[in-house]
């Protein structure tokens, strides 16, 4: 698989890049080395592989679920700098 100089405008030009000249053609080597690259996986046997999302087996690291006593409404808000009707009154960010 080969990209054109066309195709690099195309990609530069939806992804609102100024590239001069040398770089396209700078680029269009580039990715043209990188297809190259990638076409080797094509050649490989994969008949026997089955499909994963990882290459080792993952679990579930999170811990279960415990109820726990927490801070009541207002053990929460005694530090407050500026409360009001039970919530931390904070600045108006627009």
């Amino acid at each position: 698989m080969k990209i054109s100089r066309e195709e690099v405008e195309h990609v530069a030009l939806l992804a609102r890049l100024a590239i001069s000249s040398e770089e396209k053609d700078m680029f269009t080597e580039q990715l043209n080395v990188i297809l190259e690259y990638v076409d080797q996986l094509n050649e490989l046997d994969t008949t026997d592989v089955k499909p994963t999302s990882h290459v080792i087996p993952v679990k579930n690291v999170m811990r279960e679920d415990q109820v726990e006593t927490h801070l009541t409404q207002e053990e929460a808000l005694k530090n407050a700098p500026e409360k009001e009707e039970g919530y931390i009154k904070v600045p108006r960010i627009v």
